[in-house]
């Protein structure tokens, strides 16, 4: 009631008008004039100067409506933060990925948010880059992972990290033959390499284009993919070497499967990032597993 009674007097006090106030509040004019009656005899003093015209405040009608205001102002703060608190971290979080970083990525960091929010549970759909726009931008997807993350006019791209590019061979390619203290592969070796490449309208592609027109190395291209996973095969049965995201090798490096061997400076690197749409507010189970990612 109070929280009422304060609203009711703000808007007098603001309108200097009972029976506009009384509209605003949804109450007939003479209920109005009854309750700011029972509120002054309840102070002990007159709140209206009800001989001016509009109608004005006393100096006692000033101070309750300062009282009024931060009164008013507290209950939104409270209500604001009752409703975060009462918020739970449940539901689900649709996540639009890439096929790298939902193959490398997704796996821990799903087990990892559900220690932290048991109740709430993620669901990953892979898509080509172009798609991942599509699926948060129509908001089939609360979150996007992709690489060379860009802001649009309704998106919000969040940086994450840089992963260092390096070169992508199978066992018996003569630069995983070399010396281990001469594992390294500088641009002009690369020169007339059969080469496995992304398809041409995928980002990483354009960018190790530029990359080789910068260093004036021409790769006879071979094969070419939309998705690092079927680069990566490509390379291990021997078709031919690429150049991939170095995290991305790390299981087939570890079974021997491929060769990672570092560029010579100056290193190439894939930004990554997560986008969401800019006017639709996150649940809190996908600002906790946006917060989880960025931390």
């Amino acid at each position: 009631m109070i929280f009422e009674e304060c609203k009711l007097f703000q808007d007098v006090a603001h309108q200097r008008s009972l029976s506009r106030a009384a509209e605003l509040n949804g109450i007939s004019q003479s209920a109005a004039t009854q309750h700011i009656r029972e509120l002054e005899k309840r102070l002990g003093a007159e709140l209206l100067d009800r001989s001016t015209r509009p109608v004005g405040l006393t100096d006692a009608g000033r101070l309750y409506a300062d009282l009024c205001r931060d009164v008013l102002r507290r209950e939104q703060d409270f209500s604001a933060e009752l409703a975060e608190i009462k918020e739970t971290a449940e539901g689900t979080v649709r996540v639009a990925s890439i096929y790298s970083l939902g193959l490398s990525e997704m796996s821990h960091l799903k087990e990892e948010f559900g220690r932290v929010c048991p109740e709430a549970s993620v669901q990953v759909e892979l898509l080509r880059p172009d798609k991942v726009y599509e699926a948060v931008q129509a908001g089939r997807a609360d979150l996007g992972f992709i690489s060379y993350p860009e802001s649009r006019r309704d998106l919000t791209a969040i940086p994450w990290r840089e992963e260092r590019m390096t070169v992508a061979v199978y066992p018996s390619h003569r630069f995983a033959l070399r010396p281990a203290g001469q594992r390294t592969v500088a641009p002009s070796d690369l020169q007339n390499e059969l080469f496995i490449s992304f398809d041409e309208e995928v980002m990483i592609r354009r960018e190790l284009d530029r990359f080789f027109r910068e260093h004036d190395v021409s790769v006879s291209i071979v094969m070419q993919f939309d998705n690092i996973q079927s680069i990566k095969e490509a390379v291990a049965l021997g078709s031919g070497i690429s150049i991939l995201p170095e995290r991305a090798m790390l299981a087939e490096v570890e079974q021997r499967r491929l060769v990672s061997i570092p560029l010579e400076a100056p290193e190439l690197m894939r930004p990554v990032g997560v986008i969401h749409r800019k006017k639709r507010k996150l649940s809190r189970a996908a600002r906790e597993f946006l917060g989880l990612v960025t931390a």
